[in-house]
């Protein structure tokens, strides 16, 4: 019986509409912090620099997809907190220390919480008309 998951994976990823594909990113930059976690309690130091690297690239990839124009100070704030999540992994992988890790984990868990509010109001819109202002979501 073979794997359906990579083709799972795969199709989400392709199929996926801009919001949803940020998710994804997250989930993938999360999953990769919390396998570094793992490797770095069982000493394994390829492994866990592996993940880092991992992490690092999606952050880097969420970081250079924000549009500025459209985004405003939104996406400067969240430009910063990506460095600043970068400037946490190196600083793990450096000293091979698992409190950055951690700190870098729950910043993106609050960001990923953020998003999946995002999501669930784009699917269902205020149904409140007197309802004026939204948090505006923007990548």
């Amino acid at each position: 019986m073979s794997n359906k998951y990579p083709t799972y994976v795969e199709e989400e990823v392709l199929n996926a509409t801009p919001l949803k594909f940020v998710q994804l990113l997250y989930r993938g930059a999360l999953d990769s912090i919390a396998a570094a976690r793992r490797y770095l309690r069982l000493g394994d130091i390829r492994a866990r620099s592996l993940a880092i690297s991992k992490a690092m690239r999606i952050v880097t990839e969420l970081s250079l997809a924000l549009d500025h124009q459209v985004g405003g100070e939104l996406s400067n704030k969240l430009a910063e907190l990506y460095h600043y999540v970068e400037t946490l992994l190196i600083k793990a992988n450096r000293e091979q220390r698992d409190p950055p890790l951690a700190e870098a984990e729950r910043l993106l868990e609050t960001l990923g919480e953020a998003w999946e509010i995002c999501a669930q109001d784009s699917e269902h819109p205020a149904s409140h008309p007197d309802q004026k202002e939204q948090v505006p979501c923007a990548s």
